[in-house]
């Protein structure tokens, strides 16, 4: 894939920052493809990721929001008590991972749910009433006048 450099316009503009750097992060490919995951539109307004997470427990997974940035991590709890067993086949992958999602301006997490080996994350958008679009009514200020004539 090619690269584009954007520094000439780093010169050039002022707070566009936030899109140069999605930019970059954007073309720099993800390291692992674990876990798999969905994101679907739910509403007109609400979104929600899935996230494919067999094998961990409530208590392996974090979710966590930090500015624009959804972060999802997971981490095998060892437990010390249990035996080590000899693993013949190990084709449930069980590693620990980290996967982060950039949010846009507005958009919220809403609730999380773990059911069935899946990770539900639910995002809203919550546009403020001031940057909602609005209707300006127009107003008739003009007052038609009439002109009378006398018939000579």
């Amino acid at each position: 894939m090619r690269h584009f450099d954007l520094t000439p316009l780093y010169r050039s503009t002022i707070g566009f920052d936030r899109i140069f750097q999605l930019l970059d992060q954007a073309a720099v490919p993800e390291a692992t493809p674990y876990p798999p995951y969905n994101i679907e539109r739910t509403d007109e307004n609400a979104y929600r990721i899935t996230l494919a997470v067999a094998g961990f427990a409530e208590s392996d997974l974090s979710i966590e929001v930090k500015e624009s940035a959804l972060t999802v991590t997971g981490e095998k709890k060892t437990e010390g008590d249990k035996p080590q067993r000899e693993m013949l086949h190990q084709g449930i992958a069980a590693r620990a991972f980290v996967r982060r999602f950039q949010l846009a301006d507005h958009v919220h997490v809403s609730g999380a749910s773990l059911e069935n080996g899946l990770l539900h994350v639910d995002l809203v958008r919550e546009v403020p009433e001031a940057k909602k679009p609005r209707l300006i009514p127009i107003s008739n200020t003009s007052s038609t006048k009439t002109i009378e004539a006398n018939a000579a």
